[in-house]
C-alpha cells in the first residue's frame, strides 16, 4: 500500500527541530554513493519541469524520485509530488505533496546554513520575497538563535504586511518595498524570489552581514550580483550543482569562488565566518537527499499516528 501525505496532512505531523536535526544529520554524512542529478526541462510558455533523483541519505532504508512543475505566474507556483521508495524493493511507500516537502526542507536548511554563518550577535533580519520558503526559514531560525527587528519585502505589499505580522513575535516589524533599501540595517538577510536579475549588489549589503540566496537554483535564475558574490564568501550545498544551476555559475564565476559546502562547514572540514566584518554568503541549490530526509520524517510520523490515506496502485 502506498501512503498518500497531502499538504494539510503534511503541516500537521511535520515539526522544525525534529527536522531540522534530520537534515543536520544529512550535511554531516559522508559523500553519497550516487551523484545527485537535477533536470530542469523548459516547456512552452513560463513554466519549467523539474526533476530531482535520487534522494539518499546513509541510514534511511528508502530514496526519493521528486517531480515538480514551477509556473512562476501561478499560486500556487509549484505543484508535484515526492515518491518515497523502499530502497530494497522499490515499493512505492508514499507520495508527498512536493511544494510542502520542497519549502520545508528548503527553509529549514536555509535556517541551519544563515545560523552557521552568521555573526553570533547578529539578530536584525531582513527578508525578501514573503513566500513559503522564506515562510520555514522563520520557523527555523529563531529556534537556534534570537532575532531582533524584522523588515520584509515583497513585491505583494499585503503579503509582506502579513508575514511581518506573523513573525514580529513582539518585535520591531516593518514593510519596504524596495530590496536595497530593506537591507540597509539587516545583519542577516533571506532571499527567496523568482527573480532573474540580481536584486542585490555589493555596495547594498554591510560588512559582517550574512545573506541567504535561496532563489538561484536553475540556469538564468539570479538575486545576487556578481560583484557581490565575487567580494563574499560563499557557501553553497554541492559544488558542481552550484556551477551548473546555481549562483555562481548563474553569475558567471568559478569554482575558485565557492568556499565550500555547508556539509564540510557542519563536519569542521572548513571554517565559515572567518572575520566578523566580512560579508558571507549561503547559496543553495537544494539535493535530493533533503527531499528524503523531509518524507522519511513525513512518512515515519504518519505512519505512527495514522494519519494519511492508503491507496494500492497494483490493484
Amino acid at each position: 500500500m502506498t501512503l498518500l501525505l497531502s499538504r494539510p496532512v503534511l503541516e500537521g505531523l511535520l515539526d522544525p527541530v525534529a527536522c531540522m536535526a534530520g537534515l543536520r544529520s544529512g550535511f554531516t554524512a559522508g559523500p553519497a554513493e550516487v551523484a545527485p542529478s537535477r533536470t530542469v526541462a523548459a516547456l512552452p510558455g513560463t513554466g519549467t519541469a523539474t526533476a530531482l533523483l535520487p534522494g539518499l541519505v546513509e541510514g534511511i532504508p528508502a530514496y526519493t524520485v521528486k517531480v515538480n512543475a514551477k509556473f512562476p505566474g501561478r499560486r500556487p507556483a509549484l505543484r508535484g509530488v515526492v515518491c518515497l521508495h523502499d530502497l530494497e524493493s522499490g515499493e512505492l511507500l508514499a507520495l508527498l505533496d512536493s511544494a510542502t516537502v520542497t519549502a520545508w526542507r528548503t527553509g529549514l536548511a536555509a535556517a541551519l546554513g544563515t545560523h552557521a554563518l552568521a555573526r553570533p550577535d547578529a539578530r536584525t533580519i531582513t527578508v525578501i520575497g514573503a513566500g513559503a520558503q522564506a515562510e520555514l526559514v522563520m520557523r527555523g531560525l529563531p529556534t537556534l538563535r534570537d532575532l531582533g527587528g524584522l523588515t520584509v519585502c515583497d513585491t505583494d505589499a499585503g503579503r509582506a504586511a502579513a508575514f511581518a505580522e506573523r513573525h514580529a513575535a513582539g518585535r520591531p516589524a516593518s514593510v519596504v518595498a524596495d530590496p536595497r533599501t530593506a537591507v540597509k540595517d539587516a545583519a542577516i538577510v533571506i532571499v527567496a524570489t523568482w527573480s532573474r536579475r540580481p536584486l542585490l549588489h555589493a555596495a547594498d549589503i554591510a560588512p559582517g552581514t550574512q545573506v541567504t540566496s535561496l532563489g538561484a537554483d536553475e540556469p538564468g535564475k539570479a538575486e545576487l550580483s556578481t560583484d557581490l558574490l565575487e567580494s563574499a564568501r560563499v557557501v553553497v550545498d554541492d559544488i558542481p550543482l552550484a556551477m551548473e544551476t546555481g549562483a555562481l555559475g548563474n553569475a558567471g564565476l568559478g569554482v575558485e569562488h565557492a568556499a565550500g559546502t555547508l556539509g564540510d562547514l557542519l563536519r569542521g572540514q572548513v571554517p565559515g565566518r572567518v572575520k566578523a566584518r566580512e560579508i558571507t554568503v549561503y547559496a543553495p541549490v537544494g539535493l535530493p537527499w533533503q527531499d528524503l530526509s523531509l518524507a522519511w520524517t513525513a512518512y515515519r510520523a504518519a505512519r505512527d499516528a495514522g494519519a494519511g490515506q492508503d491507496f494500492d496502485f497494483l490493484g
